[in-house]
């Protein structure tokens, strides 16, 4: 590693061997692994080299719709294979992708697309009905619909069944020398891709993950996982969010891997998934781990080819993390965290290490720089808590078209994460909370995520959020929302009392919650997967 320059004014510690774009790492994969799975879809399957000309056939296509270096071309498209394709594409014609949750609504929809002035949106066929009207939509803006069959409407030129892409029809998929207009290096710090973050207030914020974020942080998923050549991931995250971009996609173009598409998660088809498929790597929330020890098909499958399942986003049991060891035995479970600003990854816990650190999130990865500031900006000696700031290559430099939002963000090269954490004398990380939803009970801070840790040991737990309610006396009171499996919910008084019970033996009396909604129902989420907490806050008459 050495020290670098980027954007403008930042030294990062980075890889000093790397491809300069995602573009290159990509050729370089088709190079030395053209033969192997790329992409894998119900009767799609691809080669690395027939993803090559899919690429190269629907970059002609951008091309000649006029889409040049630096356009937005936003995709509105499901976990599929144009989903790849058009990742890809975007690149190799050097053009921006702004990828959007299909779970976003017209409105939402509407703002990315203008904020970022997107040239074009490229779309599945059946969330035409999403698309705002003509009037709230950017005057050049292009539509490209996807129908069912895969092909592009207007190119036609990408056939999607088994087989691989149709003919190039005399486009070079090799093109990169000389005349090609794509040969041309892009800057490391231009930006590749914008993901809009969550918007759990005000108007979301269009991050730009540069080239040298997404390599480095595609290099660190290599690294810190060992992942290798051939292996096989599971795409059950939604593509569209900086996990299911990052840490599937790229992760295993880096290392010639394939991507297998789960278009909607249900624990026994994706048990069923995993086995035939061999499966070797997942990233996945906890919840999604828990639902598949709960299926009774777990047992029927031979998943010995399940070697890494990572995790992020939400503490795991350590139930959950027991009963996996046991009936998984080749499994190696892997906490890390990150956001969109930090490319994904800015954690991941070392292989072997997660049983004897259940309430870390990892180290830090190779090039990164985790602070733990107090609230003057100051450095806290190791083990206090305060907020975690974040330095390093996969950091990116700002928000598209929003400098008041960077500068609240970043300083001096850092990412203000608004998480509260700590970092001990070994370099392992820990959250409590994010600063905004730290309770304060009568003076006594509560940090959510240790009450939520406590309520997720208990056998039927499947996720729970710590939330305040508002007290005229002591300011704020705990209020907990718990999803539980079927047995639980079926009494729900029953359950209150033994949570309640269960958390008197490991947290202080002022930290049990004394209200509580249990349900079956998954909590409510965002569209890119986020908790949103604010859904939760009990109004006075709710909860008892």
């Amino acid at each position: 590693m050495r020290h670098e320059l980027h954007f403008g004014d930042r030294v990062v510690r980075c890889f000093s061997a790397r491809p300069s774009s995602l573009d290159e790492m990509f050729r370089e994969t088709v190079d030395r692994h053209g033969e192997r799975d790329a992409v894998v879809d119900h009767d799609v399957r691809w080669t690395y080299r027939d993803l090559d000309r899919a690429v190269a056939l629907t970059a002609a296509g951008l091309r000649s719709a006029g889409i040049v270096a630096g356009d937005r071309v936003a995709m509105l498209v499901s976990n599929r294979p144009e989903f790849i394709v058009s990742l890809y594409a975007i690149q190799r014609v050097r053009a921006i992708a702004v990828p959007i949750s299909i779970r976003e609504q017209a409105p939402g929809i509407a703002y990315m697309l203008g904020q970022c002035a997107a040239r074009m949106l490229i779309h599945d066929t059946d969330l035409a009905d999403r698309i705002p009207g003509l009037e709230e939509l950017p005057p050049e803006l292009q539509r490209v619909p996807l129908d069912g069959a895969g092909l592009w409407q207007g190119w036609h030129s990408v056939d999607h069944r088994a087989g691989g892409p149709a003919s190039t029809a005399g486009v070079d998929s090799r093109a990169g020398t000389q005349a090609d207009p794509d040969a041309e290096r892009v800057r490391e710090d231009d930006p590749a891709v914008i993901l809009y973050t969550s918007g759990t207030t005000g108007r979301p914020k269009g991050a730009m993950l540069s080239h040298v974020n997404i390599v480095h942080s595609a290099m660190h998923f290599e690294s810190c996982m060992g992942l290798r050549v051939g292996d096989r991931s599971a795409m059950a995250v939604p593509a569209s969010h900086v996990t299911g971009l990052i840490a599937v996609i790229v992760a295993m173009l880096r290392i010639g891997g394939a991507v297998v598409n789960v278009r909607q998660f249900r624990a026994s088809s994706f048990l069923a998934l995993v086995a035939s498929q061999k499966i070797t790597h997942t990233l996945l929330v906890p919840s999604m781990y828990q639902l598949c020890l709960l299926d009774p098909t777990l047992s029927r499958h031979d998943l010995s080819a399940w070697r890494i399942g990572a995790y992020g986003g939400a503490p795991m049991p350590r139930s959950a993390i027991e009963a996996l060891a046991v009936r998984l035995p080749r499994l190696t479970l892997m906490n890390a965290y990150g956001a969109t600003e930090t490319t994904s990854p800015a954690t991941i816990m070392p292989p072997g290490m997660q049983s004897g650190n259940l309430d870390s999130v990892g180290q830090p990865v190779p090039t990164a720089d985790i602070r733990v500031m107090d609230d003057a900006g100051r450095e806290v000696p190791a083990g206090e808590i305060g907020e975690l700031w974040i330095h390093g290559p996969m950091v990116v430099a700002g928000y598209w078209s929003n400098p008041q939002a960077t500068a609240a963000s970043f300083s001096g090269g850092y990412w203000r994460s608004g998480d509260i954490g700590s970092i001990d004398h070994s370099g392992f990380v820990r959250l409590f909370d994010r600063k905004k939803d730290m309770l304060n009970r009568g003076g006594y801070k509560i940090y959510s995520v240790e009450v939520e840790h406590a309520l997720m040991a208990f056998p039927g737990v499947i996720e729970a959020a710590i939330v305040g309610r508002a007290c005229p006396v002591l300011g704020e009171r705990v209020h907990a929302v718990v999803c539980v499996d079927a047995a639980m919910a079926r009494d729900p008084h029953t359950a209150r009392e033994q949570l309640s019970a269960h958390c008197a033996t490991r947290l202080a009396d002022y930290k049990i919650p004394e209200t509580w909604v249990i349900q079956a129902d998954p909590l409510p989420r965002n569209a890119n997967g986020k908790l949103l907490k604010r859904l939760l806050r009990p109004v006075p008459s709710d909860a008892g």
